[in-house]
């Protein structure tokens, strides 16, 4: 199989320092083992994506000086796969429509228990209001719940490999974190057709992922992806997490934080090879 990495950027503002890190580790991992970079772009959701937006990653992704592979995969088209990853899903059982909002699962989660976490890789833990409707009853305002502990047991459940050195090894997935530090996640949030969880898993697998290589932030989501992966029957990459790029007051970088956006750099006179020292990646020979 052909060592692929991919970058997937959403088209809701301008990449900065850090997407270009995440970006160019990805190419060179490609291209020193002789592979493919694939990019690919997250516009599931459209009521903030622009296409101005999208325009300007082939801008600053061209200018650093990586290639990819044409025409690019986007989940705006994608629709249609998600449907059947989550049809498969639900005809397991695993599926169920919620109607909570973020007000109403803050006052069901009741009181802080110690020792019992109140938040997860997806945000606050649900506490499964909706566990009992039916998938039948789904309106068009609903979100769509993996049942976590249903699948946990429908599952076969594996390990994955990270290769970045924070949490270098192997991880077994653990079926009771799943359920009470995970929880019922989000398939397909309102107005999307899909979620990011969902998403990623199909889109991976679609393009033949060998290596995905994402920031250290979404370490913590990768259980969620290798679940739903045994449960769809895709098969799981090597991922490694990289480093988070801070600024010097040790915050992570955003979207909103234009000072450090590629477009500005170039505007500024840098050169692709500046912005390779300023994340300190190896430098590209002439």
């Amino acid at each position: 199989m052909t060592f692929t990495t991919r970058f997937a950027p959403s088209p809701t503002g301008p990449l900065h320092l850090g997407h270009a890190y995440s970006a160019m580790l990805a190419h060179d991992m490609a291209a020193a083992k002789g592979g493919t970079f694939l990019l690919r772009i997250e516009d599931i959701d459209q009521s903030r994506a622009r296409p101005e937006w999208e325009a300007q990653i082939y801008e600053d992704l061209s200018w650093l000086g990586l290639s990819w592979p044409t025409p690019v995969m986007r989940q705006s088209d994608r629709l249609p796969r998600y449907r059947a990853a989550l049809d498969r899903l639900t005809a397991m059982g695993l599926t169920y429509p919620c109607r909570c909002n973020r007000a109403d699962i803050e006052a069901a989660a009741g009181a802080p228990q110690e020792g019992v976490p109140q938040f997860g890789p997806d945000g606050r833990i649900y506490p499964g209001t909706c566990r009992s409707r039916l998938p039948s009853e789904a309106t068009g305002q609903d979100v769509i719940r993996l049942n976590m502990e249903k699948a946990v047991r429908a599952a076969d459940l594996r390990s994955f490999t990270e290769t970045g050195p924070e949490s270098q090894g192997t991880h077994a997935l653990d079926p009771d974190a799943l359920i009470s530090a995970v929880g019922d996640i989000i398939l397909v949030r309102r107005n999307m057709g899909s979620s990011y969880h969902l998403s990623v898993v199909a889109d991976d697998a679609d393009q033949g992922i060998t290596h995905a290589v994402r920031g250290a932030d979404l370490f913590e989501a990768t259980q969620i992806h290798v679940l739903l992966q045994s449960l769809l029957d895709l098969p799981t990459p090597i991922y490694l997490h990289h480093h988070l790029i801070r600024d010097e007051n040790g915050k992570r970088l955003a979207k909103r934080d234009d000072a450090r956006a590629i477009a500005k750099y170039r505007a500024e006179g840098a050169t692709a090879q500046d912005i390779r020292k300023m994340v300190r990646l190896p430098l590209l020979s002439s």
